[in-house]
């Protein structure tokens, strides 16, 4: 649930404002009854994976796409 405050009220307690935005507390700043910002917690954006960042580390095997006839047997699908 968000808290709603004024422009001055957050000058004078952005100290523990930040604190409680920190702890997950949205925090409405308004001028007037007009809301016009608000306070959230920072999230470091994702990290995009690199393509072929594996390239040379990773070997796969030549017969990796071939029948397996023992786990074919397994899963009852050979028999």
């Amino acid at each position: 649930m968000s808290k709603a405050v004024t422009v001055t009220e957050a000058k004078a307690q952005l100290s523990s404002l930040i604190d409680r935005a920190d702890d997950g507390e949205e925090i409405v700043i308004r001028r007037g009854s007009r809301p016009v910002a608000k306070l959230i917690r920072y999230e470091d954006p994702p990290v995009r994976r690199k393509m072929g960042n594996l390239k040379g580390k990773i070997w796969i095997s030549d017969d990796f796409d071939e029948p397996d006839e023992e786990l074919e047997r397994l899963f009852g699908t050979r028999d």
